[in-house]
């Protein structure tokens, strides 16, 4: 954070020098005739991902915890459209279809402590969409185009309704569904010009859609025991989607690199080229604030030790509503071969948060019960470092792909504890006592998409949006109430995640800049294993199975300063 008010100091002199010196050599340059079209049809691809959640109804009443599963997604796939332009007004119409990858589990259809609540998962895997599109240009010959899109949306979405842990009192059952949905979808973005044949987005999409009923498999009450009988919940499910898209338009040469003019904006320095991108060396760096919300959750399962389904919980300890602030450095070097470097470290605190800490423990005659606490004393700290090469780049603009590495760590402390599902159990916990704490590590490597384009003279668009093939977690979660001091060695691989950001700058000279942008992480494990621990050693042969995720999302603000 100092770094960035340094920064930030240092270059404000910087600007009010500048633009004394910049008053007097602004000078009109006249551009012929817009060059750039929009009228006709075009084809591509795109890469996202975001924040998505699924709904489901509680069939037995209101619930006390959970019915809303966080189900983080990636999504890549294909769009084809047709533009009408008229003046500077674009009229069109695109379809799209993209595959997805998604993952994720909460407690659902938790109506009281004496019904043994079920495990929900969804994910959808299958996105597609036909919207009209209506944009105005602006910019240097009409070469941007700022748009809204609205229309029909459709999606595969799976799952799974599975009773946890009942104490073996009956058969464990689950009910799976797997549904296609027609629902709606609305957005926004911007397209910009490249060169006559290609054009790159930035999109923000909303998709809604709502489910059929699915149904819900008995379940157990008690104390007394009683069977409740099957029913129905009905999902429903929204998706906050940030995508990267890469268009040819038919009819121009693919590889024709610039229009005929050397202008790029309505406005230049006499003498001196616009704000662009250098042919040679360059390096950007600079310092961001981060405000974000965090989650993290840890299933742990019945099995192996019962003969049970992996996805059937004895426990689940959820950490949520994590709000914190990061101060960040930042940097990117190009070179002149198009090969480019770039990255962040960040290290950030909190104070704000709750852990809800759930057992379904019906052989004890307690069917649910939920522990909330409070969270304080949050820490955590991230890198990125990637390597990647533009394969498409101009005086103002740079499209490439990259590989990389991401790294995330954070801790936390559990302040109290309330009982809030199962009245006739207690927390035995004075207010203010700390109860446990839980460190979290994750390692993924990254693969995705980057886009920069001067939207005008002043204004740049940068995008970034990574998939992460398979994730490595580790973690310890100690518990400060036992009669014995005990924590569990968490260790999960495999799963995935996604990273998608988006910043929009301003320079205030050639050099210096600042923005402001939105930034999106999740990550998760698929192969689980923890092991409980104490003074005496570790227990847990074979490893006790579990799943982890995370997510952090939220505003960022940067200033930076740009060396050619």
């Amino acid at each position: 954070m100092r770094s960035g008010v340094l920064l930030l100091g240092a270059t404000t002199a910087l600007v009010a020098n500048g633009a004394a010196n910049a008053a007097d050599l602004e000078a009109e340059v006249k551009l012929p005739a817009a060059v750039w079209n929009w009228s006709g049809g075009y084809i591509g691809g795109h890469v996202g991902g975001g924040y998505g959640r699924t709904s489901f109804s509680n069939p037995y009443g209101p619930s006390t915890y959970g019915g809303i599963v966080d189900t983080p997604t990636f999504l890549a796939g294909g769009q084809i459209g047709y533009n009408w332009q008229k003046n500077s007004w674009v009229f069109g119409v695109e379809l799209d279809a993209s595959g997805a990858v998604s993952d994720g589990t909460n407690t659902c259809l938790a109506s009281s402590g004496f019904v043994v609540s079920a495990n929900c998962k969804a994910g959808p895997n299958v996105f597609a969409t036909a919207t009209g599109r209506v944009g105005y240009t602006f910019g240097a010959s009409g070469g941007t185009l700022a748009y809204l899109k609205g229309g029909a949306a459709w999606q595969n979405n799976q799952g799974d309704v599975i009773n946890n842990h009942e104490g073996g009192l009956v058969p464990q059952e689950k009910t799976h569904f797997g549904y296609g949905r027609i629902g709606g979808i609305i957005g926004l973005g911007v397209e910009q010009a490249l060169t006559p044949a290609w054009s790159v987005t930035a999109e923000y999409d909303y998709l809604n859609f709502g489910g059929p009923s699915v149904a819900t498999p008995p379940t157990v009450q008690g104390p007394p025991f009683a069977i409740v009988p099957a029913n129905t919940t009905s999902p429903s499910s929204n998706y906050h989607i940030g995508k990267i898209g890469l268009n040819y338009h038919f009819g121009a040469a693919p590889w024709t690199a610039q229009w005929s003019y050397v202008p790029q904006y309505a406005k230049a320095p006499v003498g001196a080229p616009p704000i662009a991108y250098s042919d040679g060396w360059s390096f950007e760096g600079g310092s961001r604030l981060w405000l974000s919300r965090g989650r993290f959750q840890w299933d742990r399962s019945a099995a192996p030790y019962l003969p049970l389904d992996p996805n059937v919980l004895v426990s689940r300890l959820t950490y949520h509503g994590l709000e914190g602030l990061s101060g960040e450095l930042f940097g990117r070097v190009d070179s002149p071969w198009g090969v480019f470097l770039k990255g962040n470290i960040g290290l950030g605190r909190f104070d704000k948060g709750n852990i809800n800490n759930e057992d379904w423990l019906a052989d004890r005659e307690l069917s649910y019960i939920n522990n909330a606490s409070r969270q304080r004393n949050g820490r955590f700290t991230y890198f990125t470092a990637d390597l990647g090469y533009d394969f498409l780049r101009g005086a103002n603009y740079k499209v490439g792909g990259f590989i990389g590495w991401t790294y995330y760590e954070q801790s936390s402390d559990s302040i109290g504890c309330t009982q809030i599902a199962h009245p006739h159990y207690t927390c035995p916990a004075n207010p203010d006592t700390i109860i446990g704490s839980q460190n979290t590590q994750w390692n993924a490597p990254r693969v995705g998409l980057s886009a920069e384009t001067m939207l005008s003279e002043r204004w740049r668009l940068n995008t970034d949006v990574a998939y992460l093939p398979w994730t490595d977690f580790k973690g310890r979660d100690h518990h400060l109430l036992r009669d014995k001091t005990t924590f569990d060695e968490q260790r999960g691989n495999g799963g995935g995640g996604v990273q998608v950001e988006g910043v929009l700058s301003y320079f205030f000279t050639k050099n210096f800049s600042v923005g402001v942008g939105a930034r999106y992480w999740a990550m998760w494990t698929k192969r689980r294993g923890d092991s409980l621990c104490s003074s005496s050693g570790c227990v847990g042969e074979p490893a006790i199975f579990a799943k982890y995720s995370m997510e952090r999302w939220g505003t960022f603000f940067q200033a930076s300063y740009k060396f050619d």
